[in-house]
């Protein structure tokens, strides 16, 4: 009987799989024969009906080997540079690798800014939808060109649980220089037991946390157990699994020796509970036609609206409200309070005409409602 880990791998219908530097990057060369392997392991999850999101660190690694920086040597400025350096040859390496499985590839880069702004955050998850829906493979890194401290993850175990809640991911998977958690340091103590289901996240298990093992990632296990909180409480499970043999993925599928987190919710019923939980900065109230639709599952569109109560922008949670003043549901906007007074009541084919630019057709979607 398969393992639980390889149950979850095989039911998952949208998988973020992170990819350490130490994984990537070797000597500052890339690791080409393991990255040619994994692209076998996307093209057979992408065959089994699965989107893959893939999270990528290696372009400040990758970047500090081409222009030859020592790392001692690595301030913030050349680390920006040699991230600029590696990040188009990381792309271009991810692109040749899927190319002859017919699996079409994208960069986005992100910071912290991107998701926790709400604004930013809705961008990026229409953008990474979009692709998906498309049947692409997005490669996500953090923007290290750009990011200061102030707006780092500081590492992509972090980013990579965000963007599994952004998108609603059944399945993280930390591809790391370790094969799970123990209840020590494996490599210090020979007692240390392996742990390989973990359903809940306790002050025992962050305490068995320790401190990076390679010299090339910055993500040791605090930063793993972090991603699990984030990734579990937004209804996604994370997966820790030993990624430097070719072929990690069919390894997992295979039994190899991991360390699974349970999620707590399902991913849908997590996101719904966020927006939920959220206070309304305005209101906008809808016809009878708009309040059939959305007791169908449907979208608001602007020809649905009658009117608009307060100041909000875009992002922002509002309260929709039918014309007798009973709250309907909760949802993020995709437009402002002032863009939504001008189209209110119009067919979504007019926006441009209207607001002077093509806005999204729903005024707030389907997947932003809780009601």
């Amino acid at each position: 009987m398969a393992s639980l880990s390889a149950q979850c791998l095989q039911k998952s219908k949208r998988i973020v799989i992170k990819i350490g530097s130490a994984l990537l990057v070797e000597e500052g060369r890339l690791r080409r024969k393991w990255l040619e392997a994994l692209a076998h392991d996307i093209a057979r999850l992408k065959k089994n009906g699965a989107d893959v999101i893939l999270v990528s660190s290696g372009s400040i690694a990758l970047g500090r080997g081409i222009l030859n920086l020592p790392h001692s040597e690595m301030t913030l400025e050349k680390s920006q540079a040699a991230a600029s350096v590696g990040q188009i040859r990381l792309a271009r390496a991810y692109q040749e690798a899927l190319e002859p499985f017919a699996i079409t590839t994208s960069q986005i880069l992100l910071t912290l800014e991107d998701t926790e702004d709400r604004k930013r955050y809705l961008n990026a998850r229409a953008t990474l939808n979009a692709l998906l829906n498309l049947g692409v493979v997005p490669i996500v890194n953090e923007n290290d060109t750009v990011a200061t401290d102030e707006i780092r993850y500081g590492d992509n175990d972090r980013l990579a649980a965000q963007i599994s809640v952004t998108t609603g991911a059944d399945l993280l998977i930390l591809l790391s220089d370790v094969d799970g958690i123990y209840t020590a340091n494996p490599s210090i103590d020979p007692t240390a037991q392996h742990l390989p289901i973990i359903d809940k996240i306790t002050p025992e298990i962050e305490a068995m946390a320790g401190d990076p093992v390679s010299g090339l990632s910055k993500g040791g296990m605090k930063t793993k157990i972090m991603a699990a909180k984030i990734a579990t409480t937004g209804g996604c499970a994370m997966l820790i699994a030993h990624g430097a043999a070719l072929q990690p993925i069919k390894a997992l599928f295979d039994g190899a020796s991991s360390s699974l987190f349970l999620a707590e919710h399902d991913p849908e019923k997590a996101r719904k509970r966020w927006i939920g939980a959220m206070k309304p900065k305005g209101k906008i109230i809808i016809d009878q036609g708009a309040k059939g639709a959305l007791s169908k599952g449907k979208s608001l569109l602007p020809a649905g609206v009658l009117f608009v109560d307060g100041e909000f922008e875009r992002g922002d949670p509002v309260e929709l409200v039918d014309s007798q003043g009973y709250s309907i549901a909760i949802g993020l906007t995709r437009y402002t309070a002032q863009e939504v007074h001008e189209i209110k009541g119009v067919h979504s084919d007019k926006i441009k005409e209207i607001l002077g630019y093509q806005g999204r057709a729903a005024l707030i979607h389907r997947d932003d409602l809780v009601g």
